[in-house]
């Protein structure tokens, strides 16, 4: 039985051609990967299935035809809808008229408003708002202990396993996880693939929907971890489809292209290094401006740290110094304050104030501002991802100047010279000729590298890197690799390097921070 039926088919956006001829079926004893580099089309075709008001499958008038039993009932889990939903919980925070912090939706609210409940502020919980706990879907997920905590408190790990429990709850037919591996720990990863696995099992056995849980197609930017119920692969490359066809026919045509590749990567390596090297010598003169004062050996301190939210505790008595080039790899579970301590050295935390924390040689809030500290920083995270999506108007070329003004978006003029600058740098990431492009143009893998090049053009002092490979394919994933190493070994630039990938983990990275929730000491500080 056909649930999807593509024949001659288009993707179109406001009568513009998306992707064109289109033909695909999807059958019910089928399992389907969706995969491809950033931008070649994949999110494209991810929007019309799931109906998206602005991209939708067009048949060709002559012999094209489109039909499906469940594109009314198709529900995305991805990087894009996490970071819609923390930009809606910013837009509800009403903490300057209150006397306290608006915590905001707590992660049991917003699953329940699937469940009968409203998304109206402080709306009364129907009453399964108060069973979840016993549901498969949220066991499954693993948020049986961060129902009651507020989004906004959520680590991205635990946001991405609440927006799934949610889409479980739903009552969608249709399942499409995009990249839903990117941000998750060994154990999340572990539950997810079994998960996938014994789903799909049921239903390609039984052609039933399986205790109530939707069918699902996985969409991942690179080809690993992929489980072993897929039968089916759909890759678009340059917006068409460049294979249709079964997982072992896939999986051949992967190692022929990975044997080429591997013969040519050392090649393209040098090309990218000795090119890296040129722009950075040509816009010395700049980059000695902005980061040319000297800065102590003892470049962060945490000098007994703690900070939670009511009775949660993430990070106790925290002790860890980084002097001048340790380049530290900082690890440790969902939940167990990774991202909080990137947002105490950026001061996108505001219990920093009140902390023993140290940057630099001086402990904040001691009278510098934000600017003094943000121009010695290069940021990539989630939290500056979502603020970029914001402004998301603004052009490739004015998202790299920014990195120089340590600014959301460009309000000042540049000067010439930050221009050839930025042009340089656009076109070692692979974006020439495209300056003038919009930021929101872009695929989320496209964006995030293009916000890996801002962070790094200023030559900063420290490099604060929060899963900075999200939603990156495997070209720009090592492109992007082979960046970060090159800046580690210029001796000015320190790296601090959030990833649960071990496969991301840079040869520079001889220093560990362990996050370790719940024991005692909660943290330990490894030598590798």
């Amino acid at each position: 039985m056909n649930l999807i039926s593509l024949k001659n088919c288009s993707v179109k956006s406001s009568g513009n051609v998306l992707i064109e001829n289109i033909d695909w079926n999807y059958e019910s004893d089928q399992a389907w990967l969706l995969t491809g580099p950033n931008g070649g089309g994949k999110a494209d075709f991810i929007n019309a299935l799931a109906g998206d008001r602005l991209c939708s499958f067009c048949p060709d008038e002559k012999d094209g035809s489109f039909s499906s039993l469940i594109s009314d009932s198709v529900q995305v889990v991805s990087l894009e809808k996490a970071a819609s939903l923390i930009q809606e919980e910013r837009d509800r925070d009403e903490s300057e008229y209150m006397d306290r912090e608006d915590e905001g939706r707590t992660g049991r609210a917003y699953i329940a408003e699937v469940l009968g409940g409203s998304s109206r502020k402080n709306a009364p919980l129907p009453e399964i708002a108060y069973r979840l706990e016993s549901m498969p879907q949220v066991k499954l997920c693993g948020v049986e202990k961060i129902l009651d905590r507020g989004l906004r408190y959520m680590s991205t790990g635990e946001i991405r396993r609440t927006l799934l429990c949610r889409a479980l709850l739903s009552g969608a037919r249709l399942l499409v996880l995009s990249d839903p591996f990117a941000g998750l720990d060994a154990e999340s990863r572990r539950i997810l693939l079994e998960f996938f696995g014994s789903i799909v099992k049921r239903q390609k056995t039984s052609g039933e929907e399986s205790s109530g849980f939707p069918r699902i197609i996985l969409s991942m930017e690179r080809y690993k971890e992929i489980p072993e119920s897929i039968n089916r692969v759909l890759e678009f490359q340059d917006r068409k489809i460049s294979f249709c066809g079964t997982r072992e026919d896939y999986q051949r045509l992967v190692e022929e292209r990975r044997a080429k590749k591997e013969a040519q990567r050392q090649e393209e390596k040098q090309k990218f290094l000795a090119e890296l090297e040129k722009i950075r010598t040509e816009s010395s003169c700049l980059t000695d401006a902005v980061n040319c004062d000297d800065v102590p050996d003892s470049l962060i301190k945490f000098d007994g740290v703690n900070v939670g939210w009511g009775e949660h505790k993430v990070l106790v008595d925290l002790k860890w110094e980084v002097r001048k080039g340790e380049h530290y790899l900082v690890r440790g579970p969902n939940g167990s304050g990774k991202t909080t301590i990137m947002e105490l050295i950026t001061g996108d935390n505001m219990q920093v104030f009140r902390e023993p924390v140290y940057l630099f040689g001086a402990r904040r809030g001691t009278g510098e501002t934000i600017w003094d500290i943000k121009r010695r920083l290069g940021i990539v995270s989630y939290r500056l991802h979502v603020e970029y999506r914001m402004v998301g108007g603004t052009s490739l070329q004015n998202v790299i100047i920014s990195g120089f003004k340590d600014s959301i978006g460009l309000y000042e003029m540049p000067t010439d010279f930050q221009i050839a600058t930025a042009r340089a740098w656009l076109k070692l990431g692979g974006f020439a000729g495209r300056e003038n492009e919009s930021f929101s143009s872009l695929s989320y893998g496209e964006q995030r590298a293009v916000l890996i090049l801002r962070a790094a053009v200023k030559n900063p002092r420290v490099l604060v890197l929060d899963e900075p490979c999200h939603g990156l394919d495997e070209d720009y994933r090592s492109k992007i690799l082979d960046l970060l190493e090159t800046v580690a070994n210029t001796g000015t630039t320190t790296l601090l390097h959030v990833t649960h990938d071990p496969t991301e983990v840079l040869d520079c990275e001889r220093h560990i921070l362990e996050l370790h929730p719940g024991e005692d000491p909660m943290f330990r500080i490894l030598n590798a």
